[in-house]
């Protein structure tokens, strides 16, 4: 548990910095892990310089009043699918005033919720090129799939930052059922 933590951090600071470099600005909305990906983000110095501020919507509920997700897509595919990772992540970059964020919805167990089994994840990251989605299977117990959760999220913007300093790409959704 301890190399996944690190490797959260380190791509916190990893994103941190990026930001920074580039000017942009951050925020998060979080469900499975309730505030830990926030928390990631604010244990890296100089962090106020890009972080905007998170939104924890946990109930389905909140995920459609607080963030906006539409609540036929919620009813009809339930909380923890790829395009609510989308809309979590698009709902929030807009209510945060941010130029990027990224969200995180899936099941911690114990048990599967829905017809999900425990350790399906889907992460997301909405920003100026566009918003990109990621499946990820995690083992493990709750805790330990709500920091793999974190470390696949900030991977997943490191990923995007890297890309949009690198070249210059158009707008993009990746398959979902792709595995990182």
């Amino acid at each position: 548990m301890e190399d996944v933590a690190r490797a959260a951090d380190t791509s916190a600071a990893a994103v941190v910095h990026a930001l920074a470099d580039q000017g942009a600005t951050l925020a998060v909305v979080e469900s499975l892990t309730g505030g830990l990906l926030a928390a990631t983000i604010v244990d890296i110095a100089g962090v106020s310089s890009v972080f905007r501020g998170g939104l924890v919507a946990y109930s389905t509920e909140l995920k459609a009043s607080l963030v906006g997700v539409p609540t036929d897509l919620l009813a009809g595919r339930g909380p923890v699918d790829p395009d609510v990772a989308v809309a979590l992540a698009e709902g929030g970059r807009l209510r945060c005033g941010a130029d990027w964020c990224l969200s995180t919805t899936g099941v911690a167990g114990p048990e599967p919720q829905g017809g999900k089994p425990v350790g399906l994840v889907y992460v997301a990251a909405a920003g100026p090129p566009g918003t990109v989605v990621r499946r990820l299977d995690l083992a493990g117990n709750r805790l330990r799939i709500r920091i793999g959760a974190v470390a696949g999220a900030l991977r997943l913007l490191a990923d995007r930052l890297h890309a949009e300093a690198g070249e210059t790409r158009s707008a993009v959704r990746a398959d979902p059922r792709v595995t990182p």
